[in-house]
């Protein structure tokens, strides 16, 4: 059996580590570790160490014979832009694009957008998708933590995109289609773009294109948000596997 694995706010340090909050409780109190498990710890950057419970506290979990260990690095690096949708759907495409290796997540207060946040319970919106996304992190046992991006206007969102290949996924896009694009192209960082339950606005679709924006078709069927999203993770995961 794989070692359970915890994020840590501070990098080991002469062989020991502590875990504070929230991961020290599930170490110490639903799991009931003991000293002399072993665990492993990941500081969400991609470095992963191996380490030794030593004693447990209600101030925190201590670690022993911190050992750091070599993880692979991914092929290339995925952003993801997600409409807002639903709040069930939205926290299952956070859950299962984390699970497919999306590295950056951003959402987009789409036009057509069927939820709107506001302002006064966003901080602890942002802090549920963080948990979703931090289970999701330990449960496929990836050694890096995707960094979510606060819901943003279209405008102010390109403005701040890094480079890379951009795809702009639309169902009104029949000329192109998404393995066409990807294969034609030399890229190292791809960002997609997926729409809200409502679709793309001509004045969105616009933009995109105006910011460097790909548009793409998967083919005729028209995709639910959360399936696009999934879809299009897993094929530039496979066009571009570490494997």
């Amino acid at each position: 059996m794989s070692s359970r694995r915890f994020l840590l706010s501070e990098t080991p340090s002469q062989g020991r580590a502590t875990l504070h909050g929230s991961e020290a409780h599930h170490l110490r109190n639903v799991l009931r570790a003991a000293p002399g498990r072993v665990v492993e710890l990941m500081d969400g950057s991609g470095r992963v160490w191996r380490a030794v419970v030593d004693q447990c506290s209600e101030g925190g979990v201590e670690l022993c014979q911190a050992e750091l260990l070599e993880t692979p690095l991914a092929a290339a690096r995925l952003g993801l832009i997600q409409s807002l949708c639903r709040a069930d759907k939205l926290e299952w495409i956070l859950e299962k694009c984390t699970e497919m290796g999306i590295d950056d997540i951003y959402l987009l207060e789409a036009a057509r957008s069927v939820v709107r946040i506001p302002k006064e319970r966003l901080d602890a919106k942002m802090e549920r998708w963080q948990k979703i996304i931090l289970a999701a992190v330990k449960q496929s046992r990836r050694s890096t933590l995707p960094v979510l991006h606060p819901p943003a206007s279209l405008p102010l969102l390109c403005r701040h995109l890094p480079p890379g290949l951009k795809l702009l996924l639309s169902e009104s896009e029949r000329g192109t289609s998404l393995k066409r694009i990807v294969r034609s192209a030399t890229w190292d960082h791809a960002i997609f773009c997926i729409g809200p339950e409502g679709g793309w606005t001509e004045e969105e679709h616009r933009e995109l294109v105006e910011s460097g924006f790909h548009p793409a078709s998967l083919g005729p069927q028209i995709l639910r948000t959360e399936t696009a999203a999934l879809v299009v993770a897993a094929i530039l995961k496979y066009e571009r596997s570490e494997s």
